[in-house]
């Protein structure tokens, strides 16, 4: 073997050897499949079984946490749980809760949508304990991605890989589009003053919008510059939009009207339901604090408290502003792009408006801060696995962030925000979220009850047997709710099915693994509930976000059939032989046993 050789490789893993952001071949594809054409064609002979290899292989925590090491530079440690409260609040509070909640309570819910976000924030909390348990354990920027590829592998990785990076970009565009419609009714315009519709261009993406482009610009810079100056712009943002929150549930109240709330669910339990699918868009952008994990200075303390009290204060607020702005104005009345501006100068207030106005658009604009922010870590995360080019992965020495990522991924957000309506963004935002959230919770529970070497087959068996059973009665239960309108007999089938899954995984399969620091309660019924409430609220969506949810999806598998699935494969078995290089470095000579696969399930 070439010494030389070993001590590039170590130099490279190591994160020894520094140099400045370049755009070469070797930062998009310098794997060795794809060193010559001849390679190439090589790996794709061998597609199937690297398929299976990746399919069946799971990564290891320490994995994770070495991969850090090939961004070149580290990300600094610079936030506290005070930090991640407000990122956290600041990530969800905006366009979600300013615009959808009177899309909604205006054509699906009526006042019962404060029945909505309760439905939805149980669903964002049960996930977001999932999510502390593995940022607690696996403190790096990759959030889930980097969950889902120790418990579930590097393809079901890669899938919702592609939908988080879709959600994000998806979530930005959303807020971007909001911010322009609220900064038109600040300026005593219509929402739609500042849209520049094409008659050329399809139904849906035919009303262009400039402005949303420059904050995703401006927003863009703000995130290179600093992580920590982002979070102290972020948390004085967020302050002045609490206040504004306070200002509006105060003064709407005194000025609602009880006759407002009558009928109180015209659209029945399933426009309930309907719009919590929808409304869990106000719920995204928590996990972005999970990819702050790797900046965060006690990850063990500072997650779950930052996690669970920014959604508990989030929901709480969520629920009085959705009653205020019910009681405020007939939900058929409901302006459904400004709602609560609206509101306001509806009931005589016109100077009001200013004032919402203006703290809808300190709060959106802390979405998008946070949201470029937690975007750009997954994608550094994920391309430091090389599934994506490593080009992404690499870290500013200077500011200590992710500049590249975070300039293509505020790119992509600004080109969808230009020509993409916020119905449309807003379906395909939930169905992504709902998706990722419920292999969360899936990977949760095999992360507790299956560890390699320890599990016994006979326990690995009755765990996949469980799961399967909980996945199909949840999956059925979500059809038959899409399917029938007023039926109930099927419920009396598929949710004890449910139960008696959950019962059986508790009972009959022995934990494997305790967590170290801080671990979700409750095991197996909280992630169980999870993976049933978020595929329930999936089956609430329409179809036509579930025909482009497939589309991108068949995009991604496109994607990494000839280019991610040979790049990762390649990087894993490098990761595997490197540990016998560092053995080679000490003079102690290469052991077989230490050059082995990743755990399979």
């Amino acid at each position: 073997m070439d010494v030389e050789g070993v001590d590039q490789q170590t130099n490279s893993e190591g994160g020894i050897r520094r140099r400045v952001c370049s755009c070469t071949k070797d930062d998009f594809l310098p794997e060795e499949s794809f060193k010559s054409w001849g390679n190439y064609a090589n790996a794709l002979i061998q597609t199937p079984t690297r398929l299976i290899d990746r399919i069946l292989t799971r990564s290891k925590d320490e994995e994770e946490l070495e991969s850090k090491s090939r961004s070149q530079n580290e990300m600094k440690k610079t936030l506290t749980w005070w930090d991640l409260i407000w990122f956290g609040m600041g990530a969800v509070i905006g366009a979600g809760i300013f615009v959808l909640t009177g899309l909604e309570a205006n054509q699906e819910a009526g006042p019962a949508v404060v029945l909505s976000y309760v439905v939805s924030g149980v669903s964002a909390l049960l996930s977001v304990f999932c999510y502390t348990e593995f940022a607690v354990e696996i403190p790096v920027a990759g959030g889930s991605f980097a969950y889902l590829r120790v418990e579930l592998g590097d393809f079901v990785a890669f899938i919702a890989a592609g939908n988080i990076l879709l959600e994000y970009v998806i979530a930005g565009a959303a807020v971007a589009r909001t911010w322009t419609s609220y900064f038109a009714t600040l300026l005593n315009f219509n929402s739609d003053k500042f849209l520049i519709k094409v008659d050329s261009l399809a139904e849906g993406y035919n009303e262009l919008d400039p402005i949303a482009v420059g904050v995703c610009i401006i927003i863009c810079i703000i995130a290179i510059l600093s992580t920590k100056g982002s979070s102290r712009l972020n948390y004085i943002a967020t302050i002045v939009h609490i206040f504004v929150i306070f200002f509006i549930i105060i003064c709407g109240l005194i000025k609602s009207d009880t006759k407002n709330y009558t009928p109180f669910a015209p659209f029945k339990v399933r426009g309930i339901f309907k719009a919590s699918a929808v409304l869990f868009f106000a719920y995204v952008g928590f996990d972005a604090v999970s990819t702050m994990a790797e900046e965060t200075k006690n990850p063990g303390r500072d997650i779950p408290i930052g996690l669970i009290g920014s959604m508990v204060i989030t929901t709480f607020l969520y629920c009085l502003l959705a009653i205020t702005l019910c009681l405020m104005q007939p939900y058929q009345k409901i302006d459904t792009q400004a709602p609560f501006s609206v509101a306001f100068k509806s009931v005589g207030w016109n100077w009001a408006q200013y004032i919402v106005a203006a703290g809808a658009l300190k709060g959106m604009t802390s979405v998008l801060l946070v949201g470029a922010v937690g975007q750009a870590r997954y994608l550094t995360h994920i391309s430091r696995t090389h599934m994506m080019p490593p080009w992404f992965s690499q870290v500013n020495a200077k500011t200590g962030t992710p500049v590249n990522a975070t300039a293509v991924m505020s790119c992509a957000t600004a080109i969808i925000a230009l020509f993409t309506k916020l119905d449309i963004l807003s379906n395909l935002l939930s169905i992504s979220t709902l998706f990722i959230f419920m292999l969360v919770a899936l990977a949760l529970l095999v992360r507790r009850y299956y560890v390699h070497g320890e599990t016994t087959i006979a326990n690995r068996n009755k765990l996949i047997t469980f799961l399967l059973i909980i996945l199909a009665s949840s999956i059925a239960t979500a059809t038959y709710w899409g399917l029938s309108k007023d039926g109930w007999i099927g419920y009396c089938i598929t949710l004890p099915i449910w139960l008696l899954a959950t019962i059986g995984l508790w009972y009959f399969v022995p934990q494997a693994r305790k967590p170290k620091l801080w671990g979700v309660p409750l095991v197996p019924w909280l992630p169980s509930a999870s993976i049933a409430i978020n595929i329930f609220l999936l089956g609430s969506l329409d179809r036509a976000s579930f025909m482009r949810f497939g589309v991108w999806t068949g995009f991604l598998l496109v994607y990494y059939l000839f280019f991610g699935l040979h790049a990762s494969y390649d990087t894993a078995k490098d990761f595997e032989r490197g540990r016998g290089w560092k053995n080679i470095e000490e003079g102690k000579g290469v052991d077989s046993k230490d050059i082995v696969p990743s755990a399979p399930l």
